[in-house]
């Protein structure tokens, strides 16, 4: 049950990362491993660490701005490269990470490899939406692939859905410009073709239309995915920077508005992206939870403990019987 924290990765790093596992270490049933440089983690821990909390060395740091391939190949003893050997050691059971994307994904995939089955890995990330949320997958891992690769993200998608978030039997639909079938491009059509031969399948769905509240799996490749993500966020931080400047600054002028920020404060929390804290990597041998870099103490603490979820609620070893079952079944059509 040990989870790898690099605390030197995201933007407030290691302050934010040490604190989050502060607050995260009384709620998970193994270790936190703080991976990174100790002399900086330590100024962050205090005297009264919890003792399921242990520092990890790894005398280099991956920055955000830096190019993957290079920054892997240069930086052998990164904090990302420390976390992801532990995994494959069986050291910690799972890898959360603030800091860089690319260097991450590439990290887990390089240290642990795929599933048996998929050929792309894919981030999911839970969005909120009119009912319990959905997952939008791929978020950002795999920009550049074929039709095939979204039936896998599909069936990988169910699986976490059903093990970790308990959502019984999600519905997947296809990311498309329009409902009807038969829309998009030649490579939706493909997809959609290899997707409708499931019962789970649901059909395309427009963008406007997937935070409807029957939505629960939501398929795209990583560009499109990313750009979704990014849109979202940025309009929910648009609307929020409306509201408030639209709340007067004196304080008896505020009283008539009072009762509003009670009755927001649910709202509030269903759009802020700290309470799901980070986006399961789905489809290689090892748990890795991507936090968004600028992520703080309260985000990194359910990164952490969706981390925790995800190891409990075997999502290895469920992805890979999905996908199992999926090559059997359409080994067994050909």
């Amino acid at each position: 049950m040990n989870i790898a924290l690099d605390a030197m990765g995201g933007d407030h790093a290691p302050a934010e990362i040490v604190h989050g596992a502060l607050l995260a270490a009384p709620l998970v049933g193994g270790k936190i491993l703080l991976v990174g440089q100790p002399e900086a983690i330590e100024r962050h821990l205090g005297q009264d660490r919890p003792s399921n909390i242990e520092i990890v060395p790894a005398s280099q740091v991956i920055e955000m701005d830096e190019k993957p391939t290079e920054a892997i190949r240069k930086k052998k003893d990164s904090s990302m490269a420390v976390a992801a050997n532990l995994v494959r050691d069986g050291a910690a059971a799972a890898f959360v990470s603030a800091g860089n994307t690319g260097a991450a994904t590439a990290i887990s995939l390089l240290t642990w490899r795929q599933v048996h089955g998929v050929h792309r890995p894919a981030i999911g990330s839970l969005i909120p939406s009119r009912g319990d949320g959905f997952l939008l997958l791929d978020a950002g891992a795999s920009p550049d692939i074929e039709p095939e690769n979204l039936l896998e993200f599909a069936v990988m998608g169910r699986a976490y859905m059903e093990k970790v978030q308990g959502r019984k039997h999600p519905k997947v639909h296809l990311l498309n410009i329009g409902e009807e079938e038969g829309k998009g491009s030649a490579w939706a059509k493909q997809a959609q073709k290899l997707l409708s031969e499931h019962s789970w399948f649901a059909g395309n769905v427009e963008g406007k239309d997937m935070f409807r509240a029957d939505v629960d799996v939501v398929v795209c490749d990583a560009f499109v995915g990313n750009i979704v993500l990014k849109t979202c966020e940025g309009v929910a931080e648009f609307m929020a920077e409306l509201i408030r400047k639209e709340i007067p600054t004196s304080k008896l002028a505020q009283l008539p508005y009072l009762p509003m920020r009670k009755a927001m404060a649910p709202v509030r929390k269903r759009m802020d992206y700290a309470e799901v804290g980070g986006s399961p990597l789905l489809g290689l041998n090892g748990i890795c939870v991507i936090a968004h870099g600028r992520s703080s103490a309260k985000a990194m603490k359910n990164a952490v403990l969706m981390a925790e979820r995800s190891i409990r609620g075997d999502l290895v070893d469920t992805i890979r019987e999905s996908v199992a079952k999926e090559l059997e079944s359409r080994s067994s059509l050909r």
